[in-house]
């Protein structure tokens, strides 16, 4: 059975026929499922009754503790949910549910926190540096899921965290802990403690070399909601994303602070984002992105230098280097700057990667400053989307972006002409409408 993409074969195989990957096939012994299937208690009845007579009540949340982790999920946690966190190693996924357990426990009630990947001192050593130390927070080291499960039921939590969901076994699987069958089994279980009894789950995952998730794509089908970390090991910050979320929005983001005492919420993101901007230098341009409902400032930077070698290099681990592509044939085609024959880098501060479109024009200005060595309008962002044609398109939650704009200072700011229409906004800044890039060229770069 291929442990990355779930795929079963008679014999041994060395590519994987399902997912292409090599050295992924491992024996497994196949248990037969019993009769009647796995009973999750999700519904009171299995007759078919109309959606409009189903009634609807109002699900109570309970706080993390942390703002930014409430923002993820949707507002708090769900009684009887399923949580899937999945980050890199070393990446804080452990001290942030840690901490949050002990925020739960202080307020809420009990917490059961079980680990499979270390013992109960490793565990209060790290409580002891997160100050996370609370009498109705409970540590169990222990993998066996027969086990885990009694002394879930004895308990009864409020939540109860799995770290990690590859070090948990079942005994009627006759195959190693993080296998296909292993995880898939483990999961649908705790899913069953999560929905009969109202528990809340937390379950940390493991990842592959290539960011996603180990083991068998069914499990982020079985969980409520999925949330990856992003940020390096090394870096300041961490992001946190929901890829799903049954009880909430999947646009939100959630910013933290990697300190001595663990991860620290980021509510003010803008101001530290913007803090080492640097001034009166060449490519380099202030741009408000959206994130589900947050307006955020971040520092587009880009280097374009001419180079011998061809074909000449577009890096960017931050910008999707096709959009790179695409604006710098704009700016061949439409500007006429020939830069056919140059390297291009570019880079956002912060490390937070950005994929709206509303970042065009900010991108465009910054890579037309730093082709022409030219510095850029002081106090001034940039946003809009920028069609083939070299036209400025309007972009959505443009009065967001402008208010969060002059709460940090800044009084000049280039936009699309269509969205200065019913703008309500009486504020002592300047609002530039443009139609063109040529225009926005221009205006910032003079």
């Amino acid at each position: 059975m291929c442990q990355e993409c779930g795929y079963d074969a008679p014999k041994w195989l060395g590519k994987c026929p399902g997912c292409g990957q090599w050295n992924t096939m491992v024996e497994e012994t196949i248990v037969p499922e019993k009769r009647g299937g796995l009973s999750l208690g999700l519904a009171s009845s299995s007759k078919p009754e109309a959606i409009a007579d189903v009634t609807v009540e109002d699900m109570p949340r309970f706080s993390t503790g942390s703002g930014e982790l409430d923002r993820v999920l949707g507002g708090g946690v769900i009684p009887g949910s399923m949580v899937l966190i999945v980050g890199d190693p070393g990446v804080g996924k452990s001290s942030l549910t840690l901490k949050v357990c002990a925020d739960i426990a202080k307020v809420q009630g009990k917490v059961l926190y079980v680990t499979g990947e270390e013992s109960t001192r490793q565990v209060r050593m790290r409580a002891d540096r997160l100050s996370a130390i609370e009498q109705n927070l409970f540590v169990l080291s222990e993998t066996n899921l027969e086990l885990i499960t009694k002394h879930v039921l004895d308990i009864k939590p409020e939540l109860f965290v799995i770290d990690s969901i590859q070090t948990v076994f079942k005994p009627e699987v006759q195959s190693a802990p993080g296998s296909v069958s292993q995880v898939r089994e483990c999961a649908v279980e705790l899913l069953r403690i999560a929905k009969n009894h109202g528990i809340a789950i937390f379950v940390i995952g493991h990842v592959t070399k290539d960011g996603t998730l180990a083991g068998p794509r069914v499990l982020e089908h079985i969980v409520d909601t999925v949330l990856y970390f992003e940020g390096e090991r090394n870096a300041q910050f961490r992001i946190l994303r929901a890829v799903k979320n049954r009880f909430g929005s999947t646009n939100e983001i959630g910013l933290f602070e990697m300190r001595g005492i663990g991860l620290v919420d980021v509510p003010d993101a803008s101001k530290l984002f913007l803090s080492d901007c640097p001034t009166e230098v060449s490519g380099s341009v202030v741009v408000p992105t959206v994130e589900g409902t947050r307006p955020l400032l971040v520092e587009v930077q880009a280097l374009v230098g001419q180079t011998p070698y061809v074909p000449p290099r577009r890096t960017s681990d931050y910008v999707d280097v096709k959009r790179i592509q695409l604006l710098l044939a704009v700016l061949e085609k439409r500007v006429g700057m020939m830069l056919g024959s140059c390297d291009v880098y570019v880079k956002v501060a912060g490390g937070i990667k950005i994929d709206e479109p509303a970042i065009d024009l900010g991108l465009t200005v910054a890579l037309a400053s730093s082709y022409r060595n030219s510095k850029i309008l002081a106090k001034t962002i940039v946003f809009g989307e920028v069609g083939l044609a070299g036209e400025v398109r309007a972009v959505t939650q443009a009065e967001s972006r402008i208010r969060e704009a002059a709460k940090m200072g800044f009084t000049n700011i280039i936009l699309p002409k269509k969205n200065l229409v019913n703008l309500t906004i009486d504020l002592p800044i300047k609002l530039h409408g443009v139609e063109s890039v040529s225009e926005a060229l221009e205006i910032v770069l003079g």
